[in-house]
């Protein structure tokens, strides 16, 4: 039987990958980072409230839901608003307002469904909701301990498939890389964009229908996860789809196990600050490796990191030019 602390740490990391792989996907269409993209999630959360406690269904049966709203919302915010201010070139910091105006207008519809839940269901968690004790056990184990590294392989899996081996695929990777190029040889690079942003959506969607599996859930839960997506898909790096799978797997064991073993060291105190390590892991990462774990010249790290060792030992100052 696997530990709680270390299920718990598969479990997240399973799920962050999810998220980083949606966040790192929208980045590589419009190079802006999604500051809504945790909301995406959160309503992917509130559909499994509707299924669990309005519908009185399965939750694991209604994912698929999930995936669809959350990709819903994703592309209407590509279609109706990110579109339109890329057309009028409007600038990277004009258009990360713009996924923060976003973000808090969907955080205001989702305050909006959950008064509409209370009002007409009469049901009284509707901003505090926690179903772990509706998942299903496998040999003692909750079934997400197996459910979502499952879903993260599938996904991880078919979408090295999509991107490797499909015509689409190589359409899509063309159009991220060089969009004017693609549009020249008859790529239609805004299906593409939009498709990319619709599974963006989804992926996060999916995953936060998971979250009320795991975690108390609310309204405000994409504001606290935010943090560790980005971190997560800065880790491996935000322009390799790739580095999302290892930046999420690294995060969401940084910060279920980083506590854990800490805690014997400094005290229990730092339980409390949890989601201060994906900023602290994020941070080192930049110091090191601007360009995150699969983007980095490992060769020129090396020779820096023996370089600098090679000073430390025998005293040598470092050269400054003149």
């Amino acid at each position: 039987m696997i530990p709680p602390i270390y299920a718990d740490a598969i479990i997240w990391s399973s799920l962050y990958v999810l998220l980083s792989l949606g966040l790192t996907l929208t980045y590589l269409t419009t190079k802006v980072p999604n500051f809504a993209h945790g909301m995406f999630a959160t309503a992917g959360a509130y559909v499994t409230l509707t299924v669990r406690d309005v519908l009185n269904a399965n939750i694991y049966h209604n994912l698929p839901l999930a995936f669809i709203v959350g990709g819903i919302i994703a592309l209407a915010q590509y279609l109706l608003v990110l579109r339109p201010l890329m057309r009028r070139r409007t600038s990277i910091v004009g258009l990360m307002v713009a996924t923060l105006a976003i973000d808090i207008i969907v955080f205001a519809v989702l305050n909006i469904y959950a008064d509409y839940l209370k009002t007409a269901f009469k049901i009284p968690y509707e901003r505090d909701f926690y179903f772990r004790r509706y998942d299903f056990k496998i040999a003692g184990q909750d079934g997400l301990l197996v459910v979502a590294p499952t879903l993260a392989a599938v996904i991880v899996t078919l979408l090295y498939l999509a991107l490797t081996r499909t015509k689409f695929g190589v359409a899509m990777r063309a159009a991220i890389e060089d969009p004017s190029l693609a549009s020249v040889v008859g790529i239609n690079v805004n299906f593409v964009y939009a498709v990319s942003w619709f599974s963006a959506g989804g992926l996060a969607g999916l995953s936060g229908a998971l979250i009320p599996l795991r975690l108390q859930t609310s309204t405000n839960t994409g504001w606290i996860l935010i943090v560790s997506i980005f971190a997560a898909s800065i880790v491996g790096g935000l322009l390799n789809i790739y580095g999302a799978v290892l930046g999420g797997f690294l995060v969401g064991l940084a910060v279920k196990l980083g506590p854990f073993y800490l805690a014997p060291l400094l005290g229990t105190w730092i339980h409390r600050y949890e989601q201060l390590i994906p900023l602290i892991v994020m941070a080192g990462t930049l110091l090191v490796v601007p360009k995150g774990l699969l983007g980095a010249d490992w060769r020129g790290v090396m020779r820096t990191i023996r370089g600098l060792a090679t000073r430390f030992r025998f005293g040598i100052a470092p050269a400054h030019k003149k």
